[in-house]
């Protein structure tokens, strides 16, 4: 007898390319308190988790050479003007008290 959560129906379809459009399915073993400890720290469901855990490892290559950037970049202007120039670009909300009016 088949479990409560098999999926009878899936259809030929199902799982391939064109259906799923650039997702891939896949089947994976992980340890269960692993995936729970993961599913914890993220708050979604074990596909979102999977997901999420995926991105930071394909980002993790870009992260190490910003890194290593680290004090090399200069720009061409000051963290005051950045910040000054942010505050312009800004919209002004009229409903928000303005400090020191």
């Amino acid at each position: 007898m088949a479990g409560s959560d098999t999926v009878f129906d899936a259809g030929i379809e199902y799982g391939r390319e064109d259906q799923m459009g650039t997702a891939r399915k896949i089947t994976i073993e992980v340890p269960a308190e692993l995936l729970r400890k993961a599913q914890e720290a993220s708050g979604t469901g074990i596909t979102q988790t999977v997901r999420s855990g995926l991105e930071v490892m394909a980002a993790s290559r870009a992260y190490v050479r910003l890194l290593q950037m680290r004090g090399k970049v200069r720009f061409s202007k000051t963290l005051a003007e950045l910040k000054a120039d942010r505050v312009a670009a800004m919209p002004v909300n009229r409903n928000t008290p303005v400090p020191g009016a």
